[in-house]
């Protein structure tokens, strides 16, 4: 993973384009700062999206390792890959 890229809230209204492309190219977020203080997140869409899977994928295991810590009957492992792919590929 890349380091923390730092910008100041101005940069977006000046530089919309060259925020845009860091987005892109980089694949990580971009911090925006207002009079010094965190204020915005941005990232490209591709990487939003990208990480809105693994968090729903990991919900999904997380649900999963609760069932089996309460000794709820596995799901067949044919339908949890199912369950991944179909998550995976929205």
């Amino acid at each position: 993973m890349s380091s923390t890229i730092i910008k100041p809230s101005a940069a977006i209204r000046q530089n919309y384009n060259d925020i845009s492309n860091l987005a892109k190219e980089t694949h990580s977020p971009i911090f925006l700062t207002k009079n010094g203080e965190g204020d915005l997140v941005v990232m490209d869409i591709e990487t939003y999206d990208q990480r809105e899977k693994q968090l729903e994928l990991r919900e999904k295991l997380v649900e999963i390792e609760e069932r089996r810590q309460a000794g709820i009957k596995d799901t067949p492992a044919r339908d949890f890959l199912s369950e991944l792919r179909e998550i995976y590929n929205k």
